[in-house]
């Protein structure tokens, strides 16, 4: 039996069918109130086209005959929330749309999204798209997090603290998050996409938040915008001020913020977001891709022509590597 599918192109219908168990969702980026605070501040170009089956949810924006992710640049993570056999009806649903072409990211684990889709017909390209650093922290002090650090990072660190104060916020406070804008604005960090988003987003998460600032004399010059749940500790921002920059209060932030999320909140994990910026590797073991998928619908000349046009890409690019 073909499982049912429904389609929605309002917020409010999304929250009475998912009857709160969008809410309840362990993943930030898999929450209703997530996507409710993207449509609010920097929705992503189209309408929501959200795709039910069960218990299985696909959120996308729709462009005419093109639709993709429903994120931006503020999504560390992107897919399918449910099982796969609910996936396999999305996908299924959504070539009958007459869509031409879905283009997913950032997507840890591709493999059952591109599978349900290429069940269902679709013509599916899998790519790397960027890259989070991760480390596993279970049961680990900081003491000895610190100690495996490159010597050179411990060094500056430590060297440093001597000049710069830390605090962190377990809640909003109007007056840091205040800190926090005016570091970014004078940081070497393009214009900040949404302000208004990422202030609500503070807000919302409550205890969750982890709010780190560095003083030079009582001035603010670093900032660092952490949430810390179900065990992993997510850095989500950081700036610090270009002017600020010989006294690496960066790197003491990080220092302490680290500190905090291992001896205090004992998190199991602290992931870097996205992005694979030599720094990182000195605070992090892992690297670890995040995929894009890319779906065209063979019933569409349009999906045909754009499938075709992707495998001739690919086909151009492995010749240049060879």
């Amino acid at each position: 039996m073909t499982a049912e599918v429904e389609l929605f192109d309002a917020w409010d219908a999304v929250a009475s069918a998912a009857g709160g168990t969008l809410d309840a969702r362990r993943s930030l980026f898999a929450r209703l109130a997530w996507f409710r605070l993207l449509a609010r501040h920097c929705p992503p170009p189209g309408a929501l086209l959200a795709a039910r089956s069960g218990g299985t949810w696909l959120f996308l924006a729709r462009n005419g005959r093109r639709a993709s992710a429903y994120a931006n640049w503020y999504s560390l993570r992107f897919g399918a929330i449910g099982s796969a056999d609910g996936i396999a009806a999305i996908a299924r649903k959504l070539r009958s749309v007459r869509l031409a072409s879905i283009e997913m990211t950032p997507i840890e684990d591709p493999a059952p999204l591109a599978a349900a889709f290429r069940a269902a017909g679709w013509i599916v390209f899998v790519a790397p798209a960027t890259t989070s650093w991760r480390i596993e922290t279970t049961g680990l002090s900081f003491r000895d997090y610190w100690a495996s650090r490159p010597s050179r990072l411990r060094n500056t660190a430590e060297r440093r603290a001597k000049a710069i104060e830390t605090r962190i916020y377990r809640r909003f406070d109007d007056e840091a998050w205040r800190a926090y804008e005016e570091i970014y604005r004078a940081s070497w960090k393009p214009e900040e996409g949404s302000p208004a988003f990422l202030r609500a987003l503070a807000e919302q998460e409550g205890d969750r938040l982890r709010l780190g600032l560095a003083f030079h004399q009582g001035r603010p010059v670093a900032a660092q915008f952490w949430l810390i749940e179900n065990g992993i500790a997510t850095i989500h921002k950081l700036a610090y001020r270009e002017d600020a920059r010989q006294l690496s209060p960066g790197t003491v932030l990080s220092m302490a913020m680290f500190r905090a999320a291992l001896d205090e909140d004992r998190v199991e994990a602290i992931d870097y977001g996205t992005g694979d910026e030599p720094y990182k590797s000195d605070w992090m073991d892992t690297r670890r891709l995040l995929w894009r998928i890319e779906a065209f619908s063979p019933s569409t000349a349009s999906g045909l022509g754009g499938a075709a046009r992707r495998l001739v890409s690919d086909l151009v690019r492995r010749g240049v590597r060879r």
